[in-house]
């Protein structure tokens, strides 16, 4: 399973505007539909803007992509960025914490994407 180089770009993005414990799930056994989860939090609703705008930002840079939709950023507690092959979660921490998707998706494998990016 290869998970999408944009993908990468979304994690280290989020995690040079100091998201927390940003993780990258490969989702393309679990759930079939998309080939990477990229989970991210920030401290506050506005940091949460900031990591939707870097992310955004920086995927459009590498790929010219922007995500198909984007839900959530009214609120900003949880945004969902949906980029066709991967999905962005940019939760306050809070939120994260309740829905827990790294434990609802424990089957998954956690891509070591700081590796991968660097190279």
């Amino acid at each position: 399973m290869t998970t999408p180089a944009a993908a990468l770009a979304a994690a280290a993005a989020a995690d040079e505007k100091l998201g927390n414990d940003t993780v990258v799930l490969a989702m393309g056994d679990a759930l079939g539909v998309v080939d990477a989860f990229v989970v991210t939090s920030g401290r506050s609703v506005r940091q949460v803007r900031t990591l939707v705008e870097e992310v955004e930002r920086r995927v459009k840079d590498r790929d010219g992509r922007s995500p198909l939709s984007v839900e959530g950023l009214r609120d900003a507690t949880w945004v969902l960025m949906d980029y066709g092959d991967f999905v962005v979660h940019v939760f306050v921490e809070e939120l994260r914490a309740f829905y827990d998707l790294e434990h609802l998706w424990t089957s998954a494998p956690r891509v070591r994407w700081r590796e991968q990016a660097a190279g």
